[in-house]
């Protein structure tokens, strides 16, 4: 099952990818919303390998996940795996500058099953996948928001 969104960014794609790579800032956001995040490696300088353990809660069920950064390419993008007990997925994140001062970002999000239970959970996302397509793409445009902001109160 695939997600995708482009989001076009007013702020230069150098000043967006610092946003982007604001590991700490999204630990914080996590535990905000009630997420036990725990990190594997160093964040000041983030190279493949670098993880995080998560644990959550739902749809009644506590569930754990494994996030590991696969790619970190400064500037362009970064690519991420995450692996729970029945769901794997992989997400995709470039930036291709359009002009100086204009970004587009591009996220992709791929979920497959690993077990029965994985498979049914994911079938009941693609009979509701109108709505999280929408929600997706509606917190992909929120961070782009939330990104031209930071960069411009910090200029």
């Amino acid at each position: 099952m695939d997600f995708t969104s482009k989001q076009d960014i007013d702020a230069p794609i150098a000043e967006v990818f610092e946003v982007l790579s604001d590991f700490d800032s999204f630990e914080r956001s996590a535990f905000r919303r009630g997420v036990e995040v725990q990190r594997l490696g160093d964040t000041a300088t983030p190279q493949s390998g670098l993880s995080w353990d998560a644990t959550f809660t739902f749809r009644g069920k506590k569930r754990d996940l494994r996030i590991v950064l696969k790619s970190y390419e400064p500037v362009t993008g970064m690519v991420f795996s995450g692996e729970s007990g029945a769901i794997q997925g992989a997400s995709k994140i470039e930036l291709m500058a359009l002009s100086p001062s204009r970004t587009r970002m591009s996220i992709t999000l791929d979920l497959s099953a690993k077990t029965l239970s994985g498979r049914l959970l994911l079938q009941s996302l693609k009979l509701a996948r109108g709505s999280i397509d929408k929600k997706f793409k509606a917190r992909a445009a929120d961070f782009a928001r939330m990104a031209e902001d930071r960069i411009s109160q910090s200029a």
